[in-house]
């Protein structure tokens, strides 16, 4: 397995030991006094204090080079990325859920190392665990070789279930918007001072939204996560084609380091995104879930990507529309907007070919006015109802033109 695999090796019959010697129940939580991340040498030290033992894997990811560490389960409440981390080695840290049931931790590691060693010490009497890594300098073709996520059924995290698709409608039923608050899990998204996260608001506006539509009796929604989890990019939109979406509403709260911004706008797929979009999903050898009851797994990369773009010559100008129809309720409601509230870029979660979709950007986390804004539920329930308006007005108008296009 090359440089670095047999501390890999190592780390696996060691957390394989820990368990089969420990009873373990409920959450750890990690303890901050005990753990660091240090320089030693040209490598790094790892040292994480657990109330308890639990099972963990480590592997290491390439391009650009990582050390992630995987436990069931881990509290990271308390644990700070600046306070853990000290020293030149260990760039960067992140830590959260990856799915329920799994945490995740991510180190990114300024040059290619392997795992020299790795031990999960547990004391007998208090159950209390340290886990105690080391890190050295590897070779980078070596470092590419052993990098990867294991596959054992043992470890590995659980594969997504698919769902059914839905059956179909009654077109007087409420329309399903799938909301997808951004970010989750080990993915924090924007930060503000105060270690207010940017995944953390949008859920919370996100449920409060979708209360909202279903009360209206004319939406039905669903969410891509209910909880701090991570959702993969594709996973969101392959959700929103299984759950046989009709909208596609992706929530955010960007932060901007340099330059000011502040208020909401919208987005939609740029034009320039599109070609790309359609030939990036067409390369997929799954199609099942491209376009809602069709098929795409016989047909080669050129059919594909011309049935993909018929569809998006359909759903683009919903979802522009959709996008005017929301800036206009917000607007009605007194913003406050962008300075250029209707944009358009290539965001991943956009290239949905047959769901009208739009990236919304509630506001910037980065402006003390939008920051407030979010924190505070009346203006929150303001919002959700100035989006109601700007659906509902969208229905409207997207009924008519589509009754035109049938006769």
């Amino acid at each position: 397995m090359g440089a670095g695999s047999s501390g890999l090796m190592m780390s696996e019959a060691r957390a394989q030991e820990a368990a089969a010697g420990q009873v373990f129940s409920g959450l750890a939580r990690v303890d901050p006094a005990v753990s660091r991340i240090a320089d030693a040498g040209s490598g790094a030290d790892i040292r994480l204090g657990l109330s308890q033992g639990v099972p963990y894997r480590l592997f290491t990811l390439d391009g650009p080079p990582r050390l992630v560490l995987d436990f069931q389960e881990v509290d990271w409440t308390g644990l700070k990325s600046d306070e853990l981390l000290s020293g030149a080695q260990i760039t960067s840290v992140k830590f959260g859920t990856y799915v329920p049931g799994w945490s995740r931790m991510v180190l990114a590691l300024s040059r290619p190392m392997a795992v020299e060693a790795a031990a999960l010490a547990v004391d007998p009497v208090t159950s209390a665990a340290v886990l105690e890594i080391s890190l050295k300098p590897s070779d980078a073709e070596d470092f590419a070789r052993v990098s990867g996520a294991p596959h054992d059924a043992r470890w590995d995290l659980p594969v997504p279930q698919a769902l059914d698709i839905a059956p179909q409608r009654d077109e007087n039923a409420p329309l399903l918007v799938v909301l997808d608050p951004g970010h989750g899990g080990i993915d924090p998204g924007a930060e503000a001072a105060g270690g207010i996260v940017e995944k953390d608001l949008m859920l919370q506006f996100a449920l409060e939204l979708g209360e909202v539509l279903v009360r209206s009796g004319q939406f039905a929604v669903q969410v891509t996560r209910d909880g701090d989890y991570f959702v993969s990019l594709e996973r969101r939109t392959a959700l929103a084609h299984q759950a046989g979406a009709d909208l596609f509403i992706s929530l955010h709260a960007d932060s901007l380091t340099q330059g000011h911004a502040q208020g909401t706008t919208v987005y939609t797929l740029s034009a320039e995104a599109t070609d790309a979009a359609s030939a990036s999903l067409a390369e997929r050898h799954d199609r099942a879930d491209l376009l809602s009851g069709t098929d795409l797994s016989h047909t080669d990369d050129k059919v594909a990507g011309v049935m993909l773009d018929l569809a998006r010559q359909e759903t683009q100008p919903r979802s522009i529309a959709l996008a005017q129809a929301l800036v206009a309720g917000l607007q009605a409601q007194g913003g406050p907007l962008n300075r250029k509230p209707q944009r358009s870029a290539g965001f991943s979660v956009l290239k949905s070919a047959d769901i009208p979709s739009v990236l919304v950007e509630i506001g910037f986390l980065s402006s003390d006015r939008d920051l407030a804004n979010l924190q505070n539920p009346a203006w929150r329930r303001q919002t959700a109802a100035a989006i109601l308006k700007g659906l509902i007005d969208w229905r409207i108008r997207d009924d008519a033109q589509r009754a035109l296009v049938r006769q």
